[in-house]
């Protein structure tokens, strides 16, 4: 995951999220993790076509968000908003 590894290198929080505007799941993902104490950093790809194009190629995924959990300097791809939260990381 080579643009995910470099986005997560550069940053210090419990979580990364790929999203855009006008996303009620990004904003859904990142309540929900803030009501669960974590930090997340948001990479917006709103305008951000050639990222967002890299993105689905590294995961498959197509929607946003794309959530990722870089805890304890390990990157693990969670998938959307439905996917954090039967995740069961919380």
């Amino acid at each position: 995951m080579n643009i995910v590894s470099n986005d997560a290198k550069e940053i210090d929080t419990d979580f990364l999220i790929y999203s855009s505007d006008f996303c009620p799941y990004c904003v859904a993902a990142e309540r929900y993790l803030q009501s669960h104490g974590f930090s997340f950093t948001i990479v917006d790809l709103t305008n951000n076509f050639e990222k967002r194009k890299e993105i689905i190629l590294e995961t498959g995924h197509r929607t946003v968000p794309v959530i990722f959990d870089v805890r304890n300097n390990q990157i693990n791809f969670i998938g959307g908003f439905d996917n954090l939260q039967e995740s069961g990381i919380v």
